[in-house]
C-alpha cells in the first residue's frame, strides 16, 4: 500500500484576538466548499499530535491519498493585552501612531506603493476623530439646551455635555464589531509603538514558534508548511530566519516551505526601528533551506497587493531566491456574483486567501495545504505575476 503524502501545517495568524478555533471552523467550512467545486475529497478530524490547537485533514486528489495536520501558533493573548485600553489611551495611541508614521516619513513612502492599504490605515484615524466630534457635538447640544432653554446654568450644562460625550464614545466602542475602527487602531498602534521593533513579549513568542517548528521538522513529514497571514506574514519571516540561522533545519528532513498571504510587511518594515525585520527579510530571501511563495491580490485593500516584500523594503540581496510573488487574482478567481456579494466587505476580502474560490486558478489554499505536492513543486517554473512591484521604495532605511 502506498504511503500517503504527509504534511504538517503551522499557521501564524495576523493581529487577531479571536480564539484559534475560528480558524478550524473556517477551514472545515470553506474546505468542504472548495472540495465540492474542485472535485477532490477532504475529510476532517483530530490530529495525531495534540500539542497546541489544531485539526487533521485527509485528502483524496485524483486517487492520491494525503494526510495533513494543522497547528495554530497562537499569539492572540498578546493581541488581547494590547487591546485592553481605555478610551483616553486609545486616542493617545491614535496621535502617537500618526506621528510615528508621519514623522518618520514612512507614510509618504507607503503612499508610493498602494493607496488601498494606506487608506485602510487612515480609516481608523478618520473614524475615531469623527466619532469624537459627533459625540462632542451631541453632548454640547444637549448641554446648551439645558443651560439656555431649560433655565439651568452652565454649571449643569457643561458636566452633562462632557458626560454625554463620554457615553457616546463608549457606545461607538461597543459597536466596533461592525465598524472595526477601534480594532484597526490597536493593530496599527501595536506595530508602531516600538517603531517597527518587536516588543519583548512578542520576541519571546517568536522564539517559542521557532522551537515548535524545529520540533516538527524532526518528525516524519514530507513537508512542513508555515503559513503567515496579514501581519503574521512578517512574523513568519522572522521566525523562519531565526530557525535557519540556528541551524535547526535538517538537511535530510521534511521540505520546509513558507506561504505568506495578504502581507502588510511595509507597514512594519518601513518604520525606523524595524532593523530586525529588514535583516530577516534580506536573510530569508537568499536561503536555499526553504521554498517561499507570497500571495496577495490587488483587490484586497488591506494588503500591499503584488508588492514584493523584500524588494520594496529596500533589502533585496544580490543572491536573492525568494519569494515568488503571485496574485490571487480575485477578478478572475471569483465570479461576478461572488464579487458582488463581497463588495464593501473589505475585511472579509482580506481573509479570502483562506476561503473557497468559485473559479479557482493556480492558487488553491486547500490543495496547497492538503494536496500531494510540496509548495516548491506546485509552483516550480512559475514567474512572478504581472504587475509585481519591486521598486526599493524604502531604500532610505535599508541596512
Amino acid at each position: 500500500m502506498t504511503r500517503p503524502f504527509r504534511r504538517r501545517v503551522l499557521y501564524i495568524p495576523g493581529y487577531d484576538p479571536i480564539p484559534p478555533r475560528r480558524y478550524r471552523e473556517l477551514y472545515r467550512r470553506e474546505g468542504a466548499e472548495q472540495a465540492r467545486i474542485s472535485g477532490y475529497g477532504l475529510s476532517f478530524g483530530p490530529r495525531r499530535d495534540r500539542m497546541g490547537f489544531g485539526w487533521g485533514v485527509a485528502g483524496d486528489f485524483d486517487g492520491t491519498a494525503t494526510q495533513a495536520e494543522f497547528e495554530v501558533l497562537v499569539w492572540a493573548d498578546i493581541v488581547q493585552g494590547s487591546m485592553g485600553r481605555g478610551i483616553l489611551a486609545t486616542y493617545g495611541q491614535l496621535f502617537r501612531t500618526a506621528w510615528t508614521y508621519i514623522g518618520s516619513g514612512a507614510l509618504m513612502r507607503l503612499m508610493r506603493l498602494r493607496r488601498g492599504p494606506v487608506i485602510a490605515a487612515l480609516y481608523p484615524v478618520a473614524v475615531l476623530l469623527a466619532q469624537l466630534l459627533a459625540s462632542a457635538l451631541f453632548g454640547a447640544l444637549i448641554g446648551w439646551v439645558l443651560a439656555r432653554l431649560g433655565g439651568f446654568g452652565w454649571w449643569l450644562g457643561l458636566p452633562v455635555a462632557l458626560a454625554l460625550t463620554w457615553a457616546g464614545l463608549h457606545l461607538w466602542r461597543r459597536i466596533d464589531g461592525r465598524i472595526f475602527a477601534w480594532y484597526l487602531m490597536h493593530d496599527y498602534a501595536f506595530t508602531a509603538r516600538h517603531g517597527g521593533a518587536y516588543p519583548p513579549a512578542l520576541e519571546a513568542r517568536l522564539a517559542h514558534f521557532a522551537d515548535r517548528i524545529a520540533a516538527v521538522l524532526a518528525d516524519d513529514w514530507d513537508e512542513v508548511l508555515v503559513v503567515g497571514h496579514s501581519s503574521g506574514a512578517y512574523l513568519g519571516v522572522s521566525v523562519l530566519a531565526d530557525l535557519i540561522r540556528s541551524g535547526r533545519v535538517p538537511a535530510q528532513g521534511p521540505r520546509l516551505s513558507y506561504l505568506s498571504l495578504g502581507h502588510v510587511v511595509p507597514m512594519a518594515s518601513f518604520l525606523p526601528r524595524a532593523d530586525r525585520l529588514r535583516a530577516d527579510l534580506r536573510y530569508l530571501s537568499a536561503r536555499a533551506e526553504l521554498d517561499w511563495v507570497d500571495v496577495t491580490a490587488p483587490g484586497d485593500a488591506c494588503c500591499f497587493g503584488l508588492c514584493d516584500p523584500v524588494a520594496v523594503s529596500g533589502v533585496e540581496p544580490p543572491d536573492r531566491r525568494h519569494p515568488l510573488v503571485l496574485s490571487a487574482a480575485f477578478t478572475q478567481t471569483l465570479s461576478p456574483q461572488k464579487r458582488r456579494a463581497l463588495r464593501g466587505r473589505w475585511f472579509r476580502l482580506h481573509f479570502q486567501y483562506l476561503c473557497a474560490f468559485d473559479r479557482p486558478g493556480d492558487y488553491d489554499y486547500f490543495a496547497i495545504t492538503a494536496g500531494p505536492l510540496t509548495l516548491g513543486r506546485r509552483f516550480a517554473g512559475r514567474s512572478h505575476s504581472p504587475g509585481r512591484i519591486a521598486r526599493p521604495v524604502n531604500r532610505r532605511c535599508a541596512p
